[in-house]
C-alpha cells in the first residue's frame, strides 16, 4: 500500500494571488554564495537563478560500491565514487553512508538483491521509522527529481524551508521544468545552491547525467522557485507524480507558471 497522500483540498481551494518577488534582505546583500536570492512575503516562496550544477546520486541503491574507490577509470560500479561520500579518507561518510550495525566502523553493504554488496547512501528526506541498512528509505536520486540546500547554514536560515518542500525549476535555454521536492542538505561549508538529483537534471534536458563528472547536465541557467512549508501537505514517500501535483498547485496559487519563471526580473 502506499503511504504517500496529498491533501489536495487545503491548497486547491485557495485563490490564485500574484506574487510580489523583492530581494531576500534577510541575506547579506541578498545573496548566498553570489547567487541572488528573492522572496515573496506573503507567502513565504522564494526563488533565484543559476548556471552552477552539481549532480547528487544520493539515495540510489547503486549510488556508491567499494570497490570502485580503486578504479580510475570505467567501467564502474556504482553513480558515484565512494571517496565523493568521505569513504574512507574522511571522518564523515557516517553523514552520507549507513554505518554497519555490527562494525560500526565501516559502512553497511547491501545484504540481498540486485544492488548486493554497495553501500546504502542518505538523504535527508527520508520515510520516518525506515530502516537505515534498507535504501528504500531515501529519496532515489534517479526517480525522485529532487535539490539540495547546500551546506549547514543555508537550511538553518529561517524561510529556505525543509526536506519534504516541494518547488518547480526550469531551464531558461531549453524551456524545459519540472517539479521537485527538497531532498536532501549538506555539501560542506563551500556547497552553493544549484545541487539536484540525477532525476531532476534528466527532467531539465539532460543526457545520462554523471555524479562523478557533471557532465550530461543540459546547459543553460536555471531558476528555482521553492515554497517553504509545503511539505505539511505532502506524505513520504510519494510518487513524482504527487510531488508534480502539489508544486503545480503551489505555481498555480502565486499566479502561474509565466509569472513565477521571470522572478527577479526575468
Amino acid at each position: 500500500m502506499n503511504r504517500a497522500f496529498l491533501a489536495i483540498a487545503l491548497v486547491g481551494s485557495a485563490p490564485a494571488t500574484a506574487a510580489d518577488f523583492r530581494p531576500w534582505t534577510d541575506f547579506p546583500g541578498a545573496r548566498f554564495k553570489g547567487t541572488q536570492l528573492w522572496r515573496d512575503a506573503g507567502s513565504g516562496a522564494y526563488c533565484y537563478a543559476t548556471d552552477h550544477s552539481r549532480v547528487d546520486a544520493d539515495g540510489a541503491p547503486d549510488a556508491y560500491h567499494p570497490d570502485d574507490r580503486m578504479r580510475s577509470r570505467p567501467p564502474y560500479l556504482g553513480l558515484d565514487n565512494p571517496q565523493n561520500a568521505g569513504w574512507p579518507q574522511t571522518g564523515w561518510w557516517p553523514d552520507v553512508l549507513t554505518r554497519d550495525p555490527a562494525n560500526p566502523k565501516v559502512p553497511y553493504r547491501q545484504q540481498s538483491g540486485p544492488y548486493r554488496g554497495y553501500f546504502v547512501s542518505h538523504t535527508a528526506l527520508r520515510v520516518r521509522g525506515g530502516s537505515e541498512t534498507d535504501p528504500a528509505t531515501f529519496a532515489d536520486s534517479r526517480t525522485i527529481p529532487y535539490i539540495v540546500l547546500p551546506g549547514s547554514d543555508f537550511p538553518r536560515r529561517r524561510g529556505t524551508g525543509a526536506p519534504g518542500d516541494v518547488g518547480w525549476a526550469w531551464n531558461l535555454a531549453t524551456g524545459k521544468g519540472t517539479a521537485f521536492v527538497i531532498g536532501d542538505t549538506g555539501g560542506g561549508a563551500g556547497a552553493r545552491l544549484g545541487e539536484a538529483s540525477i532525476a531532476f537534471f534528466k527532467a531539465l534536458g539532460g543526457t545520462a547525467p554523471n555524479a562523478r563528472t557533471g557532465a550530461g547536465v543540459a546547459p543553460g541557467t536555471v531558476r528555482f522557485v521553492v515554497f517553504p512549508g509545503s511539505r505539511r501537505t505532502l506524505g513520504w514517500p510519494a510518487t513524482p507524480q504527487q510531488v508534480t501535483t502539489l508544486a503545480r498547485q503551489q505555481v498555480d496559487r502565486l499566479g502561474g507558471a509565466g509569472q513565477l519563471k521571470v522572478c527577479g526580473g526575468g
